[in-house]
């Protein structure tokens, strides 16, 4: 299948019952033990560079963030790390002097943020949270949230851009990197078409057969009516966006996107 593995310091706990968003955790902290690139924390040397201003993100897989897509003085900015465990953008974050919260359901995506932010001396509040659920904050808590590619491990998006609408403040903006679908209609070699979509394997197990979930995690595709149109639905103004590829892989070579970043303002 032409699936994708993505992608003062306490923790809080807001963990629901046993559910596919469990079982994605698991797998994602195994991923992580294994070397996965989503959860390598970056190097001292990069948040140095951070600091004086030499930096970039992500929210797919290889294109970088506009900068003007952030705002120009980010220092107090209240930054949400939505599903950005990893200890790879929230330190970036903090380095330009934002006040940072990052939520996220695995636990050793969790302990890398806690584990840069020791080392580097910055503050950041950790939350363990189901995304599925109400997210965990007050209205208008944020002013900006970043989001990279995760929804794929979520059956439903629309509550998401509901709840981040909510938590953030008039005038505040959501980063968002998504999956296009493109990834779950063929194959491992990206060479023939061989499922539908939607891709939704609550519904049809054989989608991803049992043995195969440690290396995919239970993962959805989405359209640009769950994704884009959902952001509008929620009440956003959309106010750019881009394609990237998955960087690498036939489909990539084609130049054909599998993914959309948008910029979005409430």
């Amino acid at each position: 299948m032409g699936l994708r593995k993505h992608g003062g310091t306490g923790a809080e706990d807001a963990v629901p019952a046993e559910s596919y968003t469990d079982l994605n955790a698991r797998i994602i902290d195994q991923w992580i033990d294994d070397g996965w690139q989503w959860g390598t924390p970056i190097s001292h040397e990069r948040y140095e560079a951070a600091l004086a201003g030499d930096w970039s993100m992500a929210l797919t897989t290889t294109r970088e963030v506009p900068r003007n897509w952030f705002f120009p003085d980010m220092r107090g900015k209240r930054v949400l790390g939505l599903a950005a465990g990893g200890g790879q953008q929230m330190p970036i974050f903090a380095a330009m002097g934002a006040a940072c919260t990052v939520l996220d359901y695995s636990e050793k995506q969790i302990a890398s943020e806690r584990l840069v932010a020791e080392r580097e001396g910055y503050e950041i509040r950790c939350v363990r949270a189901d995304m599925t659920r109400p997210l965990p904050f007050e209205d208008e808590a944020f002013d900006l949230i970043f989001h990279p590619v995760s929804n794929c491990y979520i059956e439903e998006v629309l509550p998401v851009w509901r709840e981040c609408f909510r938590v953030l403040a008039p005038g505040g903006r959501l980063l968002a990197g998504l999956d296009n679908g493109f990834n779950y209609v063929v194959d491992d070699g990206e060479e023939r078409i061989v499922h539908g979509l939607p891709f939704n394997p609550l519904r049809d197990p054989s989608l991803i057969p049992e043995g195969e979930l440690a290396d995919w995690g239970m993962q959805f595709s989405h359209t640009l009516d769950e994704q884009i149109r959902g952001q509008i639905q929620a009440g956003f103004r959309l106010l750019d966006l881009y394609e990237d590829t998955n960087g690498e892989g036939r489909l990539h070579e084609l130049g054909i996107p599998t993914f959309w970043a948008t910029c979005a303002e409430k």
